[in-house]
């Protein structure tokens, strides 16, 4: 451990927050997350007191618009875990809107190029550096409150980008170069139906080109991360050396404990 502090929050209530996530992954640290796709504010709040590294908000595949992502933010914020949110597509109007609602860690998904990589960096860096529009009333400068925000803003955010297709994993090297990109995650599922196995990121061809991701990443010196289904698949995915690792998601754990709960009633 690096010893970092943990807590997102700032000691001040009127300093713009650090982004803890980031100082934690560019020191080298492992970090453990969940996938939250329930649009509940409540789920939110009890799963930020369970002690998780970070939790990502899906706003891609979940039904979390961006009118409900603030709120479950809020939430979240009850609790020590860091906070990413994945925008439903590489727009500069959907990246801006989740960094004005106080994300600083994004997921940027389904890139393919190392020019639309650079997109993404400009959206999410204020003028002259990038395109991101300027607001003083949000909830990221603490309503207007802070006296540092837009000073510090552009070194906070953190900008991880997501490897879904075989195309885009060939241009591996290319796509993890672009400056300004602190992380590069691969998406085993998309991965897979992309290279002719869909339903099944568990191929061995699947998981050996994302031992081989890994691999090219870390000679690169940059982090990589990826979503696991368990426990086991997250420890062996650690045990490789990916960096920001999701264990499991929010409903496929209720889902899973339901159904234990059920076959226990029925003796099973």
């Amino acid at each position: 451990m690096s010893g970092l502090p943990h807590n997102p929050l700032p000691s001040s209530p009127f300093a713009a927050p650090r982004n803890v996530f980031k100082a934690r992954l560019r020191a080298g640290e492992a970090l453990h997350g969940l996938w939250m796709s329930i649009p509940s504010p409540v789920t939110a709040e009890a799963l930020s007191l369970v002690g998780f590294d970070w939790l990502l908000f899906d706003t891609e595949h979940a039904p979390v618009d961006l009118a409900s992502l603030q709120p479950l933010l809020q939430a979240a914020a009850a609790g020590p875990s860091a906070h990413v949110v994945r925008p439903a597509w590489n727009d500069k109007v959907l990246i801006k809107r989740a960094l004005d609602m106080g994300a600083q860690t994004l997921l940027v998904p389904f890139v393919q190029t190392a020019e639309e990589v650079a997109e993404a960096v400009a959206a999410c860096r204020y003028p002259p550096h990038g395109v991101r529009g300027v607001a003083g009333g949000t909830r990221a400068s603490r309503f207007g409150q802070t006296s540092d925000y837009f000073r510090i803003a552009n070194d906070e955010i953190c900008l991880l980008v997501q490897i879904e297709t075989g195309e885009a994993l060939a241009r591996l090297e290319e796509i993890a170069s672009v400056p300004g990109v602190d992380g590069v995650f691969i998406g085993p599922s998309d991965l897979a139906a992309s290279m002719g196995h869909l339903g099944n990121p568990a191929h061995p061809e699947v998981q050996a080109a994302l031992e081989d991701a890994i691999r090219r990443l870390q000679k690169l010196g940059i982090p990589g991360g990826i979503l696991a289904t368990t426990a086991a698949d997250a420890r062996r995915y650690l045990s490789l050396g990916y960096a920001f690792v999701a264990g499991s998601v929010d409903l496929g754990l209720l889902i899973g404990a339901a159904k234990t709960v059920r076959d226990t009633l029925r003796g099973g």
